[in-house]
């Protein structure tokens, strides 16, 4: 089966969404620090780029966790298959994702960086599908609402495939 990318959110929306989201971030963190926490591996490439346009302090670590597997739809089973590092007590956490559709994985990071005593848990998504959810989450920082379609790029993967590309695609199989 060979599947084809169309361009949905060009390479320089992106960054202008991504300077936005930068800006506000460092506003309400104005005279504190943010402990970002980026979600592996999709995130990488939108957590890299948010990072360097905070203007208030920023500790950054990386956590690992799983929900789908090699296909294109949430098993609805979150496993953290590697933690952060440092510890988030008395911190104010921001998780930083890619994309949020069935909204499990941030449902359950949550409730694990509340009972780890974090001081604040914000979320900031690149993606929202929210007629995806299955379970409600309150998204502070939403880079662009998007349809229900299976995206690729700017570190989102088909099969561990696209996550190269400089801008969102819709993969068509």
């Amino acid at each position: 089966m060979s599947e084809t990318v169309r361009e949905m959110i060009p390479e320089a929306d992106l960054n202008a969404r991504i300077a936005e989201l930068g800006a506000q971030i460092s506003k309400d963190y104005e005279g504190e620090s943010v402990y970002l926490i980026c979600i592996l591996r999709g995130a990488a490439p939108f957590a890299c780029e948010l990072a360097k346009r905070i203007t208030v302090p920023v500790t950054i670590d990386y956590m690992t966790t799983s929900s789908y597997g090699a296909g294109t739809v949430s098993t609805g089973e979150v496993r953290i298959k590697s933690d952060v590092e440092i510890p988030v007590e008395g911190r104010n956490v921001l998780i930083v994702e890619d994309i949020i559709d069935s909204g499990n994985t941030l449902h359950y990071l949550l409730d694990v960086f509340k009972n780890r005593n974090a001081k604040s848990v914000r979320l900031c998504t690149m993606l929202d599908k929210p007629e995806r959810r299955e379970v409600a989450v309150d998204v502070d920082y939403v880079g662009f609402t998007i349809p229900d379609e299976f995206v690729v790029g700017y570190g989102l993967d088909y099969d561990q495939k696209y996550r190269n590309l400089p801008y969102i695609g819709v993969v068509e199989l």
